[in-house]
């Protein structure tokens, strides 16, 4: 997950017999692009290189944004677009215009970006021409490209993985009744002054520099048909509502600090009263930070709240067990060669499940039902007990992992790779934050060490799995404390980055809490932004690492905020 960008499901699920046909003839897009799917098909199987799939995935959304700042209303708007994002591909399952080209990183083909727009109105033959002009260019890039795959295997050394491009699929039918904004209890004018009454409070302390409350309500339908007969429509829903301060300290540091919350809809998000004494914390704790002392370089034990668990979970572990990445000869591939053995402490587990929309309460940000490849979305256990036993897989196989499991996803405009889904941490042997607290103390004491840290909130992160730079990953807290052995109270803390590798990292995970946390953010890689969901409960880790944070050189305002 690259930096995080933090902004009920209603379906009305048609049966796959005679009511799945009789309702999706009457969606008059997924008529034109199945139609226009047949009508290629019938002409680029006959051409010198002949294409053996194609697939139209189209992105329709429809969103409405308010954002205020300081009390005032900044905008209110809705948005609806259509994305379209055609895959072409060319040779056969064994080897296609996908293959990895080594030694040409510029043409990882997942990394292309796309953006077709389409028009919003159901007008056939509009539709029909943006599909043939997409479609002529993506053809002559695919056999381009699949002519320079076949002279890059012929001088490179044999592949090390074996498996084909791609795996065979049945063909699914789906089909869910599109929704609109006006299918839900949502008031524009409530919500526009509960987030004006939210930033307010930010304007009564002239130390928080900049004091914002946003909300993004997405309803997202995805169309999915492909040359092998599938043909899928189904919707997702999102309602973010972001809090956020900034300060900076007399020394040129930044200090931002968000509270984000997340629904499927907006009534299900926190009431008034949760939201306003957020933001009455968040603008405290900001101010406190600016008199904080800054963090030097650490290494030792510390407690990572529920919430920045999952973030870490994601990072340092998700990205590395993504199957497509795996197949790539320039990737670190940490774990691909460790199935059946112990990676994690024996008393936890981790689960990517895309099938569910809420877990103990929680909302999952991350949920879907079919992926970007047209394959239903599965519960994969890739962690049991801490042994490994899984990767997240799509249509493009690694040695002993031949079939997909549904988690091949993307934004709009890129080519699907594995993705994470609903990232799950359960552990065998929960403990209180209190156990958790005594067990940082007395391992700090051990190490013969003044403090050790709590790491209560986030914001995101990064890791890189290649093999051309250090395999590594970035945390980025927000809020963070010294945690004394002598008993004194908990000091705040700033400027700090938590950073490491991850075999080294893993090793020393000793314990788990009892409550899971939820980081419901958005997810950047090489397809993308995509909504990723992390649930995991606190962490005792007996040795973690800690650098000091990039911070700006410019000097605070030299005048007082009005």
């Amino acid at each position: 997950m690259k930096r995080k960008t933090i902004f009920c499901i209603l379906t009305l699920c048609i049966g796959l017999s005679g009511s799945y046909a009789q309702s999706s003839s009457q969606d008059e897009l997924l008529r034109i692009l199945k139609n226009e799917i047949d009508r290629s098909m019938t002409f680029y199987q006959k051409t010198d290189i002949p294409v053996y799939l194609l697939s139209y995935r189209v992105d329709e959304t429809e969103s409405y944004s308010i954002a205020t700042s300081f009390g005032t209303l900044t905008s209110s708007n809705s948005y609806k677009e259509r994305i379209l994002t055609i895959q072409i591909r060319v040779g056969n399952n064994e080897l296609d215009n996908f293959h990895e080209l080594r030694d040409d990183a510029s043409a990882y083909t997942a990394a292309r970006y796309v953006r077709i727009p389409l028009p919003i109105e159901n007008d056939a033959n509009a539709i029909a021409l943006s599909l043939w002009e997409a479609t002529e260019k993506e053809y002559r890039n695919a056999a381009a490209r699949y002519e320079k795959v076949k002279a890059n295997v012929a001088v490179k050394v044999e592949s090390e993985d074996k498996a084909p491009d791609y795996s065979n699929a049945s063909p699914v039918q789906f089909y869910e009744k599109p929704l609109k904004l006006s299918d839900f209890k949502f008031d524009i004018k409530n919500w526009e002054t509960r987030l004006k009454n939210y930033s307010a409070q930010f304007a009564n302390n002239k130390d928080i520099l900049d004091g914002e409350s946003t909300l993004r309500f997405l309803i997202e339908r995805k169309y999915y048909v492909n040359s092998e007969g599938a043909s899928i429509a189904q919707n997702n829903t999102y309602c973010h509502v972001f809090l956020s301060v900034m300060a900076q300290a007399d020394d040129g540091m930044e200090l931002p600090l968000y509270q984000s919350y997340f629904a499927h809809c907006p009534q299900d998000l926190p009431n008034d009263q949760t939201m306003a004494k957020d933001a009455k914390e968040i603008a405290t704790i900001v101010v406190a930070m600016k008199s904080a002392p800054v963090v030097d370089p650490y290494t030792g034990p510390a407690i990572l709240s529920n919430d920045a668990s999952g973030v870490f979970f994601h990072e340092i572990f998700g990205h590395r067990v993504e199957g497509a990445r795996l197949k790539q000869e320039t990737d670190g591939q940490t774990f691909k060669k460790k199935v059946d053995e112990l990676v994690l402490n024996k008393d936890l587990s981790v689960v990517f499940d895309p099938t569910i929309s809420m877990y103990k309460g929680i909302p999952l940000n991350g949920s879907f039902k079919y992926d970007d490849e047209g394959v239903k979305g599965e519960k994969v256990v890739v962690v049991d007990k801490g042994i490994l036993k899984n990767f997240l897989m799509t249509r493009t196989p690694i040695n002993n992992f031949p079939k997909s499991n549904g988690h091949a996803r993307a934004q709009a405009g890129y080519q699907p790779v594995s993705r994470q889904s609903n990232l799950i941490v359960e552990t065998e042997k929960p403990y209180t934050d209190a156990q958790l607290k005594a067990m940082l103390i007395e391992e700090t004491r051990k190490q013969g060490k003044e403090y050790g840290y709590l790491f209560a909130r986030v914001t995101g992160g990064f890791t890189m799995t290649g093999r051309f730079i250090p395999n590594s990953f970035n945390v980025t807290p927000l809020e963070v404390y010294r945690v004394f052995v002598d008993g004194r109270p908990d000091e705040l803390v700033r400027g700090v980055d938590l950073v490491g590798t991850p075999l080294a990292m893993f090793s020393q995970v000793d314990a788990a809490g009892d409550t899971p946390g939820n980081f419901a953010g958005t997810c950047g890689a090489e397809s993308g932004g995509i909504p990723a969901g992390c649930c995991s409960p606190a962490l005792f880790v007996k040795q973690i690492e800690m650098q000091k944070k990039d911070k700006s050189q410019n000097r605070p305002p030299i005048m007082e905020r009005p």
